[in-house]
């Protein structure tokens, strides 16, 4: 099994490519400033992830800006502290700021001169442009949150993705899905017979930061530790 296998590579955004821990972390300043308590950057991310999957699943229609408002409340509820909705609706809107990984664009880049590259992603399309930005890739093909009416790691999302592409004549054989988080991408990936390649940004942490815990481990095909790594493994098969 190699790289040069597949045609498409199908992307998760926010934690692959974009830096989206720090950028929560950051955007949670306003508000982690002001719990009494200590709270560790992983304490931050493992409450956010909880509270943002809860809002995913029993709100699934939700744009996600409009989502992350609520997780703010919910998070200054659990911590303690006092604020108004202009600061929930504030948080809301800082994803587009939340800043890519240093990597990205240039491996993107690279990647483009050899397959498709598609992207499914938990978000909204204006908060989705705002990151695009940064990334600066023309996508050929953009499946959001917003677009399918649910949030990853339901069935919906991977089953519209692969009707949409297999209306472009993209089999799922030629599909290589692409991910770091196990519990929104690698376990339903599994589910739904697509092959993937795990982006492990946070192989130098332990847990699953802003993500849930998946259970049982999903499979991998490939693990890379950055898309960094994972051009240079393409271009060492193609050396």
């Amino acid at each position: 099994m190699n790289l040069r296998d597949y045609k498409v590579l199908t992307f998760d955004v926010y934690g692959t490519l974009i830096d989206w821990e720090s950028g929560m972390v950051t955007a949670l300043k306003p508000l982690t400033d002001r719990v009494s308590r200590s709270l560790s950057r992983d304490d931050i991310l493992e409450a956010h992830a909880y509270h943002e999957s809860s809002a995913q699943r029993w709100t699934p229609s939700r744009l996600y800006f409009d989502l992350l408002a609520v997780v703010y409340r919910r998070l200054a509820e659990e911590w303690g502290v006092e604020v108004t909705w202009a600061e929930c609706v504030a948080y809301g809107a800082s994803v587009r700021q939340w800043p890519a990984f240093p990597d990205s664009r240039d491996a993107l880049k690279y990647l483009k001169e050899h397959y498709l590259l598609m992207v499914l992603t938990n978000t909204d399309n204006l908060s989705f442009s705002g990151s695009n930005a940064r990334l600066d890739t023309h996508f050929d093909g953009v499946y959001t949150a917003e677009d399918i009416g649910s949030y990853k790691p339901s069935d919906r999302n991977f089953e519209y993705m692969l009707a949409t592409l297999k209306r472009r004549g993209i089999d799922k054989k030629d599909i290589l899905h692409t991910a770091e988080s196990m519990f929104h991408d690698h376990a339903p990936a599994n589910k739904h017979g697509l092959d993937n390649c795990w982006i492990y940004r946070r192989f130098d942490k332990e847990g699953f930061g802003a993500t849930m815990h998946p259970g049982d481990m999903p499979t991998v095909n490939f693990q890379f530790n950055s898309m960094a790594d994972m051009v240079k493994a393409h271009q060492a098969e193609t050396a």
